[in-house]
């Protein structure tokens, strides 16, 4: 429902505007504006939403605006607050003047407005300012001067302090409850026990008589340490009677059953002591046929204290004094103590079960629980006088900060009068010996510069940390001077906010814009120079790397001349018919190892690529057979010595005029020249050229390839 005072200043007011940031904005500057604020067309509003976070505003304050708690102020929760108000104050344009203090006067005359007075007259004496005409901030910076602890303050809490001040026996009640139940805080900051938590602990009051009630006869205190000892060894005593029973329905199992001399020697190069796992894993007594326990004497050293104390608490007062311990002995005290195991298993879960017995008794006999209601009863009669303390706070918070935050949602007066910061511009960056004002705080600064790109700004994002504070970024705009060549990420600078303090910032991420109309006009020549500078680089880098591949590939030709060379005098040195060798019939068969010589030549000139031991050595043999010659076919090939180009190994072999050895020179001439094709190929495999194979071929000299 509609105020008629806020729709007959809408009716009657005349709105004025100003023009910046190329828009038209409304003035803010009187109280009517404000009055008719609800009526505004919300697209003539700068902005319809703000968070609750990162502006330079109190964050009570905007708590307190944002009704919905969400973490945004928008636009009908801001006018809400706005004609609240109005309605609170004779002269609401005193939210636009700067300042905290809020005169009583300033306050309305009707009966709301009456009972303000009187809630801030209070307070004004509970801050031990009686007789001041003004509030101010600062006098409800401490609850517990706002709300004492010993006074009610109508939220149903009652802390130890107001139950110490009201009823001084219900102090204790009151920590045994919050101790039982858990505590709830009070408006004065203390903590205190609600209606909630006294309803479960007399629940539980009743719960634990009730299974007090339920305990079986004997002693409790007795009971319980006997129903410990038990627990305590019956697993190793129902072990000890089943070994036993085991030995007497068969003797041969005795000797397994009990201690072995391995265990012992085991134990034996070790420093023993009673409480060692390795001792105590060992059974408990020796196992006999008869099934008995001693208790005194013959007991694991790791379980003597534990079996005196069975014997002490349990046996002895439920069974009598003995030495020894028998299956039926052990089962009628296990049966003794079934009932009390089974009450204790029954014990309320809930501290109330560990209040002795005259605790429980006295919040019975002295009406502890009625007691703590009348008290909690008498704490919300003061809810009225409670809530207006609340308003007056909330009054002083928006008195101060509403019109600040105005002028930063219904217009930008504060961005674009200069008088003072915006409330959303997070401090000053020095940078570059720079000084940039226009910073705003930055939660994901990726997805802000995508769209921050098309403002046109040349942006810096910097992240800022500080010692003892969580890091944080923001974005900082250039907008005079020129940008500077090396503004790249990683340049350091230092951030001041709001408060005074300096933070280290570091570039991460820049966005670039032209700055100035000048660098407008030089941009498009300096992408052209900057492209072309790329261009170039990539040109050198590529000629570069021509270069070196060229420096590669003549260094590998020059490993390949020098391997021809050193095949070629290898050849030389080596070849049949040289140094006065024979490569024909005569000589010894020299004229057949040219495959031979060839394939080491190879070998030794680093050529690879073939494999030249492809002639075996059963071919090599079969040549040398045919090479055998009469005397007179030696002497008759003997001139063939000095000219040995001219006569080759096949026409040797055609002079001798015997066909079984022709027939044998010719597959070894056939072996041979596999051989020498294959020294070939490796040669042009490692580098040589067309005419050095050639040389090769030549200097090969008595074998036709």
């Amino acid at each position: 429902m509609s105020d008629p005072r806020a729709t007959a200043a809408a009716d009657a007011h005349r709105w004025r505007f100003f023009r910046a940031g190329g828009v038209e904005q409304v003035r803010l500057d009187h109280a009517a504006v404000l009055w008719a604020l609800a009526e505004l067309d919300p697209k003539l509003w700068a902005a319809l939403a703000c968070p609750t976070a990162g502006l330079a505003i109190a964050p009570q304050t905007l708590a307190a605006l944002d009704s919905d708690g969400d973490g945004r102020v928008r636009l009908p929760e801001l006018r809400d607050a706005v004609r609240w108000v109005c309605q609170r104050l004779r002269d609401p344009a005193l939210i636009f003047a700067p300042g905290d203090a809020l005169p009583l006067a300033a306050l309305t005359d009707d009966e709301e407005g009456v009972a303000l007075q009187a809630a801030a007259r209070e307070l004004l004496a509970r801050v031990g300012r009686p007789g001041a005409e003004a509030l101010q901030a600062s006098d409800m910076a401490d609850p517990a001067q706002v709300f004492p602890p010993a006074l009610p303050n109508g939220d149903g809490v009652v802390p130890a302090d107001l139950a110490r001040a009201q009823d001084a026996g219900l102090a204790e009640w009151v920590e045994r409850v919050a101790a039982a139940r858990g505590a709830t805080p009070d408006r004065s900051g203390q903590p205190g026990i609600d209606a909630d938590a006294l309803a479960a602990c007399e629940a539980d009051v009743v719960a634990v008589l009730a299974w007090q009630a339920a305990r079986p006869p004997g002693d409790a205190q007795a009971m319980a340490a006997a129903l410990h000892a038990v627990d305590a060894v019956a697993a190793k005593v129902d072990d000890h009677f089943t070994r036993c029973r085991l030995a007497a329905f068969d003797p041969r199992a005795a000797v397994a059953l009990d201690w072995t001399p391995e265990q012992v020697q085991a134990l034996a190069n070790q420093p023993l002591s009673p409480d060692r796992p390795e001792l105590a894993a060992l059974p408990l007594a020796h196992v006999q046929p008869s099934a008995i326990l001693p208790l005194r004497d013959g007991i694991n050293p790791a379980w003597v204290a534990a079996i005196a104390t069975l014997r002490e608490q349990a046996v002895a007062p439920l069974l009598g004094e003995r030495d020894t311990l028998e299956p039926d002995d052990w089962a009628r005290l296990c049966e003794r103590l079934g009932a009390w195991r089974a009450w204790a298993a029954a014990r309320p879960d809930t501290p109330v079960a560990d209040w002795d017995a005259d605790a429980l008794v006295r919040w019975c006999s002295t009406d502890v629980p009625a007691r703590l209601r009348a008290l909690m009863a008498r704490d919300r009669e003061a809810a009225a006088l409670a809530d207006r303390l609340d308003a007056l706070q909330r009054l002083l918070w928006w008195r101060r900060d509403l019109g600040v935050l105005l002028r930063n949602v219904v217009n930008f007066a504060d961005f674009y009068g200069g008088a003072q910061p915006a409330a959303f511009q997070a401090g000053t960056l020095f940078i570059d010996q720079r000084e940039c004002r226009l910073c705003l705080p930055v939660a994901d600064a990726a997805a802000h510069a995508q769209l921050a790109a098309y403002s046109g700004l040349y942006l810096l994002y910097c992240q800022c940390e500080r010692a003892g504070e969580p890091t944080m970024t923001i974005v900082a705009a250039l907008t005079a001077g020129d940008a500077p060549d090396f503004m790249v990420p990683g340049r350091n600078g230092v951030f001041v906010d709001r408060q005074g303090r300096d933070w280290s910032a570091r570039v991460v991420r820049v966005v670039e814009n032209p700055i100035s109309v000048r660098e407008a006009f030089w941009a498009p020549y300096k992408r052209i120079a900057r492209l072309i500078g790329e261009q170039v680089r990539k040109f050198a880098a590529a000629r570069e790397q021509a270069v070196q591949a060229q420096a590669a590939a003549g260094q590998a030709s020059r490993a390949a001349g020098l391997r021809h060379c050193a095949l070629c005098r290898y050849l030389c040195r080596h070849r049949p018919g040289a140094r006065g060798h024979r490569h024909g019939a005569g000589g010894r068969g020299h004229g057949l190892r040219a495959t031979g010589v060839v394939a080491d030549a190879a070998r030794r000139a680093g050529v690879d690529g073939v494999d030249l031991g492809a002639v075996g050595a059963a071919g090599v043999a079969e040549a040398a057979a045919a090479q055998h010659r009469s005397a007179a076919g030696r002497q008759r090939l003997g001139r063939e010595h000095s000219c040995p180009h001219q006569y080759s190994l096949w026409r040797a072999a055609d002079r001798a005029g015997d066909a079984a050895p022709r027939g044998a020179a010719r597959r070894g001439r056939s072996r041979c020249r596999r051989a020498v094709a294959l020294a070939l190929a490796g040669a042009a495999a490692g580098g040589l050229g067309r005419g050095r194979v050639g040389v090769a071929r030549r200097l090969v000299g008595g074998v036709k390839p």
